[in-house]
Parts: C-alpha cells; sequence; structure tokens
C-alpha cells in the first residue's frame, strides 16, 4: 500500500503560481510512473503532468511550458505557473504501480484561479 497526502492547493489570480507537494508512505520502493491528475466541474480527469523516476516528463499540451512535475524521494512536486482560470480544478496525485497497473491516489487538493 501506499499512502498519498497532497498539499499547497489555494485561491489565486490569474498570472499568478502555486505549488502542489504529494508525500507518499508506505511501500514505495519499485517501479512507479507518477503523476498529477486533474478534473474541473463536469468534466472528465485528465492526466496533466506524469514523469518516471528518472525519466523524462510529459504534459499535456494545455500546460506545456507553464507546469513543471518533478520529484524528490518520496515527494511529487507538480509547480503551477501562468495560471489561467481554466486550470481551475480538483488536482489528484497518482502513483500507478507500473508491475500491477495498481493506482494509489491522493485525496485531491481545489485550485482556483480568478480572472
Amino acid at each position: 500500500q501506499v499512502q498519498l497526502v497532497e498539499s499547497g492547493g489555494g485561491l489565486v489570480q490569474a498570472g499568478g503560481s502555486l505549488r502542489l507537494s504529494c508525500a507518499a508512505s508506505g511501500r514505495t520502493g519499485g517501479p512507479y510512473r507518477l503523476g498529477w491528475y486533474r478534473q474541473a466541474p463536469g468534466k472528465e480527469r485528465e492526466l496533466a503532468a506524469s514523469i518516471m523516476r528518472g525519466g523524462t516528463p510529459t504534459y499535456t499540451d494545455s500546460v506545456k511550458g507553464r507546469f513543471t512535475i518533478s520529484t524528490d524521494e518520496n515527494t511529487l512536486y507538480l509547480q503551477m505557473n501562468s495560471l489561467k482560470p481554466e486550470d481551475t480544478a480538483v488536482y489528484y496525485c497518482n502513483w500507478r504501480r507500473l508491475l500491477t497497473a495498481r493506482d494509489y491516489w491522493g485525496q485531491g487538493t481545489q485550485v482556483t484561479v480568478s480572472s
């Protein structure tokens, strides 16, 4: 089992920045894909950014050049710059164990960007 605890969401004006953190504990060893999903009201959850340990990050087109995903030991980060109102969503940290495709989720953190 992996436990994930998120922090760092909040309310910010358009053009501002936020940094999300996701602290992992439990069975964190082994191959995982680490990612940040987001779900806006009335929309499906989408994968905003992901990274393999020691690998190259990937981003959905709408956040490229503005968001940066990184990891440090057992903490996953998402630095969000130049935020837009359309970035408003609940953001979820995700660890996917590669061997089993089992997903672990954080509790979600609200990000609200005002215009």
